[in-house]
C-alpha cells in the first residue's frame, strides 16, 4: 500500500489525514481533494498565482445557483388563476310574426239539417223521381208507393160514412116524431128517452165514420214522399219495386238554406276554438266568417276529437255540399298585443311570471302575464317586437348578470 493511503473497512482506499488537505502559501482556506492524486490540471489550477478560485466565493455561487433552481421550481409549480367567465345563454328575438298565430282545421261543407225522409205508410216503390244530387224544393214529389190498397180503404170509408148518415138521418124523423107525440101526451117520457139516446148514438157512428174517411184519405196521402223544405238529395236507400215499412229511411235531404263547416279538434284545442273563424275552401278562392254554433260533449271514440259545427254568415254562392273547407282560429284574437313564448323561457318568482331580458351584455327581469299555455309554448302579454329574451338556463341567472349569447 502506498504512503498515505489507508484502507477502509471495506476495502477500499481513502487518503490519509497527511494527505487530505492542503494549504495554499499565505491562505487560510483548505480545499478538500476529491482524489487521492490530483490531476495535473487541478494541481496548475490549485497553485497556479492570481488564479485561485477561494472556497468562500465558489460556495456563494454555489448558493446562487441554488437559489435561481429553487425559485425557478416554485414558479413552476404555481397554477394560474382561472378567470371566471359569464354564463352562456341562448336567446330568441320576440317577433311580431308569433303574434296571431293561426290554428287551422281541415273539414267539409255540410247543412244544418239533414233530414231523413220516409214514407208514413209501408207499400212497394211504383216511382222514384230524384237521384243523388238532385235539386229539390219544397212540395216536389220524390217517390211514390203503390196506392190500390189505401184507395180501397178511402172507398170503404166512404161507404161508411154513408151507411152512418142514413143512419142518423132515421133517428133524427123518429126523434122528431116521438117529440110532438110527446108534446101531446100521447106518450111517456121513458120512450121519448129511448129515441133520442137512439139519435145520439147515430151521430157518433156518423163522426166515428167520417173520422176514419179522413184517416183513409191520409194514408193515401202518404203514398206520395213530398219534400218538406228546400234543399238537396245527398243519399237514395230506396228503389223502384222495393216494399218498404213506414218510417223506414229511403233517401236523405240537406237542407242548403243554411250551410255549415264541420271539423274535428283534439282535446288539448278546444278552448282555442270558441271564438270566431275564417273559413277557406280548397275549391275556390273565396273566404267567409263563422262561428262556433256546436261542440260535441264527448269525444269520438276512434279519433278522441269533438266534432265541431260552425255556421256561415256570408257563404259564397259557388259553395257546395260536400267540399273541403278549412277553418282559422285567430288565437290572438282575444289577446291582440300578445307574443309566442317557448315554456322554457318564463321563470315563476313570487307567484309571477317573468322573462330575462338581454340587455347589452347584461339580463334585466321583466315581468309578463301570461294568457294562456299550447303544448311547449305560451302566449304572453308584456312583451314587444325586438325583445330578445333568454330562453334557455333561466333558473341560473340574477338580475343585472353579465351573460354571454349563443349565436346558435
Amino acid at each position: 500500500m502506498k504512503e498515505g493511503v489507508a484502507a477502509d473497512s471495506r476495502g477500499g482506499r481513502h487518503p490519509s489525514s497527511a494527505q487530505k488537505f492542503f494549504y495554499d502559501e499565505g491562505r487560510a482556506a483548505p480545499f478538500e481533494r476529491r482524489s487521492p492524486v490530483p490531476s495535473t490540471v487541478e494541481r496548475s489550477t490549485t497553485t497556479t498565482k492570481g488564479g485561485i478560485m477561494s472556497f468562500k466565493a465558489m460556495t456563494m455561487e454555489k448558493f446562487l445557483l441554488m437559489l435561481a433552481l429553487s425559485m425557478l421550481m416554485v414558479g413552476c409549480g404555481e397554477q394560474e388563476i382561472a378567470i371566471e367567465k359569464p354564463p352562456l345563454v341562448r336567446t330568441m328575438t320576440v317577433s311580431s310574426s308569433v303574434v296571431g298565430d293561426d290554428e287551422i282545421y281541415s273539414g267539409s261543407v255540410k247543412g244544418r239539417y239533414e233530414t231523413n225522409l220516409a214514407f208514413q205508410v209501408g207499400g212497394r216503390i211504383i216511382n222514384r223521381a230524384v237521384d243523388v244530387g238532385s235539386l229539390v224544393s219544397i212540395g216536389n214529389v220524390l217517390m211514390t208507393l203503390d196506392s190500390s190498397d189505401y184507395n180501397q180503404q178511402v172507398n170503404q170509408a166512404e161507404a161508411q160514412i154513408s151507411s152512418t148518415a142514413a143512419q142518423l138521418d132515421l133517428a133524427r124523423s123518429n126523434l122528431d116524431r116521438y117529440q110532438r107525440l110527446y108534446n101531446e101526451d100521447a106518450i111517456p117520457a121513458a120512450t121519448l128517452d129511448q129515441y133520442r139516446t137512439t139519435y145520439e148514438a147515430a151521430v157518433a157512428a156518423h163522426d166515428n165514420a167520417v173520422a176514419a174517411a179522413r184517416q183513409s184519405y191520409n194514408a193515401l196521402s202518404y203514398t206520395q214522399l213530398i219534400a218538406d223544405a228546400d234543399g238537396v238529395i245527398s243519399s237514395v236507400n230506396a228503389e223502384e219495386g222495393q216494399v218498404v215499412a213506414a218510417g223506414q229511411t229511403v233517401m236523405t235531404l240537406v237542407q242548403t238554406n243554411e250551410l255549415e263547416i264541420e271539423i274535428n279538434v283534439p282535446e288539448n284545442k278546444l278552448p282555442t276554438v270558441n271564438q270566431p273563424a275564417t273559413i277557406t275552401f280548397w275549391a275556390s278562392s273565396s273566404k267567409a266568417r263563422a262561428v262556433v254554433r256546436e261542440i260535441a260533449p264527448m269525444a269520438d271514440a276512434a279519433s278522441r276529437t269533438y266534432r265541431v259545427r260552425l255556421s256561415l254568415l256570408d257563404p259564397p254562392s259557388e259553395i257546395r255540399l260536400g267540399m273541403t273547407a278549412g277553418a282559422a282560429f285567430n288565437s290572438s284574437a282575444q289577446s291582440t298585443d300578445g307574443v309566442i313564448v317557448p315554456l322554457t323561457a318564463i321563470l315563476q318568482t313570487d307567484n309571477r311570471p317573468m322573462v330575462w331580458i338581454i340587455d347589452g351584455d347584461i339580463v334585466r327581469a321583466k315581468a309578463i302575464d301570461v294568457q294562456r299555455f299550447e303544448d311547449n309554448q305560451a302566449l304572453v302579454k308584456g312583451l314587444k317586437a325586438g325583445d330578445q329574451i333568454v330562453t334557455a338556463g333561466v333558473n341560473k341567472l340574477h338580475d343585472g348578470q353579465s351573460v354571454r349569447i349563443n349565436p346558435k
